[in-house]
């Protein structure tokens, strides 16, 4: 089974899925004429009006975003940046900017369409994201796309956002602290239970607390190391720009690259890490309390920045800078390339290479809460899309099986989980970049009209 899901995997992550996300999202780049990319300091200015509210909705535009990035921000940040560079050289990072760029157009279309399309749900709470913007933006006839999205949505949140990052949690409590995976496992799954119990504007609330200390927390301690490492940031950038175009010799623990391995992996792990144009983050976007879908996408859009332009690119460069990257693992007697360290062990040596007592701990327990709020972020995600398919008397017996699976997740190896919800992630891409494509016309639309119009109020 695991073969021939590394078999699929490898299909569905290929090249034609990889430019299919970029060029989706070089294309709503151009057609908004760099809009997203343009309006970066007003997009931070609106989020702060928004904090309280405005508008319909069930939460604020900020708490919103919170819930997105709870479920963004998380392995990706940490491991997913690390085995970028670990497989394809300090050249990743290059492209996971230029992926996040062009996300950012996409995160922002993706919002607006959320809003747009959004409805009102048997409870009276307001749902949207891809499985209704393509029902009611696309028609009766495009009814089994919806369907489509809604039911790998739904299978996908419990390896991406379940079992997978308690596994990540119970693993490094266990490796750091001898903190037992079984214990672990019931203790996420109560405090991740007690946070389902109040529904969206419990998570948002949760989200809207959590998330803006753990990633101001981390990004401080990163910003410490690059202080450390300050004399070698100028020849790090360089060899992450170079390397973006030239072959990375083999050196030390890496195994040497070509330039279309720093590409592919630098696309990979940024759309991991962000989630541009899965199609996830509009579901939480889709109950803000706004005035305009505008405004709402101008807000979305700030999760792509700040997850890989900020948070990745701290990760990456304390990881190209402490030359961490180029090490042999510690436990080889000598130093054999392509057997360097990857994932959260390469981030956490980089780490310990600035600050000896406690880079390793910054690392732990970053993953750790960084996991927490992304299991938070996905069971909403997950529970919208069983709606969708089931109705709204089935989202008890989502929240039940969600919880249960969490301390299944932190206590089993989840190679095959992983490389399923990997693959269920790209059958997810699939639909929504298609009803990206289909209704780019509406996003340029409502785009236009909106700094015709409502000029004015663009900085509001």
């Amino acid at each position: 089974m695991l073969e021939a899901l590394k078999t699929v995997n490898g299909w569905v992550w290929g090249t034609p899925m990889l430019l299919l996300i970029g060029l989706t999202g070089l294309y709503l780049t151009l057609g908004l004429k760099a809009y997203p990319v343009r309006h970066i300091g007003p997009g931070f200015a609106l989020l702060w009006k928004n904090r309280k509210g405005h508008g319909d909705g069930d939460i604020s535009g900020f708490n919103a975003l919170m819930t997105a990035m709870a479920a963004t921000v998380g392995t990706g940040n940490i491991a997913g940046v690390a085995t970028a560079i670990a497989s394809g050289g300090p050249g990743a990072l290059f492209w996971m900017w230029m992926i996040a760029m062009v996300g950012m157009a996409t995160k922002y279309s993706e919002a607006v369409l959320a809003v747009h399309f959004r409805e009102k749900n048997a409870n009276g709470n307001f749902v949207g994201g891809p499985m209704y913007y393509i029902r009611n933006g696309l028609g009766p006839k495009f009814r089994w796309l919806a369907l489509m999205f809604a039911f790998f949505g739904m299978l996908a949140g419990f390896g991406i956002g379940n079992g997978v990052q308690s596994h990540s949690v119970a693993d490094v409590l266990h490796s750091n602290f001898a903190v037992p995976t079984w214990l672990t496992g019931i203790v996420i799954a109560v405090l991740v239970g007690l946070v389902l119990l109040g529904g969206i504007r419990r998570i948002a609330t949760v989200a809207g607390k959590i998330v803006p200390f753990m990633a101001l927390a981390y990004v401080v301690s990163g910003v410490i190391l690059l202080i450390i490492f300050a004399d070698r940031i100028p020849q790090a950038i360089e060899l992450i720009i170079y390397h973006a175009f030239n072959p990375t010799a083999a050196v030390g623990g890496f195994a040497g690259a070509a330039v279309w391995a720093a590409i592919r992996f630098g696309v990979a792990r940024g759309v991991f890490s962000n989630e541009a144009g899965l199609g996830s983050a509009p579901i939480a976007h889709a109950a803000a309390q706004t005035r305009d879908p505008v405004r709402q996408g101008s807000i979305a859009m700030l999760g792509t920045f700040i997850d890989t332009i900020i948070i990745c690119t701290i990760t990456g460069l304390v990881i190209v800078a402490s030359g961490a990257w180029q090490l042999c693992a510690p436990e080889l007697a000598e130093c054999v390339p392509g057997k360097g360290l990857s994932g959260a062990p390469l981030t956490a040596m980089a780490f310990s290479l600035g600050l000896p007592a406690y880079g390793n701990i910054i690392v732990s327990l970053g993953l750790a809460v960084f996991a927490f709020t992304t299991i938070i972020g996905w069971s909403f995600y997950g529970e919208k899309c069983t709606e969708y398919l089931f109705g709204v008397k089935s989202v008890p017996v989502f929240r039940l099986i969600w919880v249960l699976a969490i301390p299944i997740g932190a206590t089993r190896e989840l190679d095959v989980a992983w490389l399923l919800a990997d693959t269920l992630n790209a059958m997810m891409a699939l639909p929504n970049l298609l009803a990206l494509l289909l209704l780019s016309p509406v996003v340029f639309k409502l785009t236009r009209s909106y700094l015709t119009h409502g000029s004015a109020s663009a900085h509001q």
